[in-house]
């Protein structure tokens, strides 16, 4: 069963609208499409004023804390044995995923994102943790949000496929370091030649190897193309097609090694017809609940 998890936070980021994605899913019927279980919301605390002079992240303490809040909520959910279904928020909301999922084992990550999301605080412009959480879940960055689980990363590099990115010149021109070789990579030009619905086996397959206790699935919303999913705080041209999106979530659930989802990004408020937020909550629901109706 699916159990929703709302988790507004928008402690990563500079910008609020983001916190209105759980409502405006839930409202385009997301909820009802997956049937899911409403298991609760956790609310972020407020944010700290200006960038934090240790690690160089705004609001670095409150993402830690909250982190560890959100991974309580999703933890039981996976102890109930359900398939928890986190709403977002920004990106940093993967670290409370991928810390409730560290403390039971072993997972890979399926990191679908228009960015890479690799930057260090010196090279990140807006200092925001929401463009920092792959470095910091794979160990990479100031102690207090690298260091979230005292074993190591929350997840190892050989262990997560990041697909779709579609940054690399940004991140060249800010000096942000690639991610390492050691991580498995389609962008989004990789994926189109290869083929979206290979790519994705490929990345899935990566993710679902038997020595890995499942994988978690992050969506960011700008992975899709920007002119059907204008509605995100950092835009880019192109992206994947709905259809492609929806390609790439029914692969990592048909594999049946999924563990768990969250969406992030999406903001409703530079949504005024609520027509992307229909497409996304539709691209997800039919490639989780058809699965699980299989």
């Amino acid at each position: 069963m699916h159990a929703v998890i709302a988790a507004p936070s928008t402690l990563g980021l500079q910008t609020d609208g983001v916190a209105g994605l759980p409502d405006a899913l839930l409202a385009a019927g997301l909820g009802s499409l997956l049937g899911a279980r409403i298991a609760g919301r956790v609310e972020p605390p407020p944010r700290a004023a200006g960038v934090d002079p240790v690690t160089g992240v705004r609001n670095a303490a409150g993402v830690a804390a909250y982190a560890r809040r959100l991974a309580v909520a999703v933890g039981e959910v996976l102890d109930r044995g359900e398939f928890p279904v986190v709403l977002g928020g920004d990106c940093s909301i993967l670290l409370g995923s991928l810390l409730a999922l560290r403390r039971r084992g072993r997972h890979g990550l399926l990191f679908l994102d228009g960015h890479a999301d690799f930057y260090q605080p010196d090279t990140d412009p807006e200092s925001e943790a929401a463009s920092m959480e792959l470095a910091f879940a794979t160990g990479r960055g100031p102690a207090l949000l690298s260091g979230l689980h005292d074993e190591g990363p929350l997840v190892h590099d050989e262990d997560v496929a990041a697909f779709g990115m579609r940054d690399a010149a940004e991140q060249a021109a800010a000096g942000c370091a690639p991610p390492p070789a050691g991580l498995r990579s389609w962008d989004l030009d990789q994926a189109r030649h290869t083929g979206v619905a290979r790519a994705a086996a490929e990345a899935v397959r990566h993710v679902a190897r038997p020595d890995l206790d499942g994988f978690w699935v992050h969506v960011d919303a700008d992975v899709v193309d920007d002119a059907l999913m204008p509605a995100v705080d950092y835009r880019l041209a192109g992206g994947l097609s709905w259809e492609e999106l929806g390609t790439v979530l029914a692969t990592a659930m048909g594999s049946g090694r999924a563990v768990g989802f969250e969406v992030t990004i999406y903001n409703p408020e530079l949504d005024p017809d609520g027509t992307a937020g229909r497409a996304l909550a539709a691209t997800i629901g039919h490639a989780l609940g058809a699965t699980t109706a299989m």
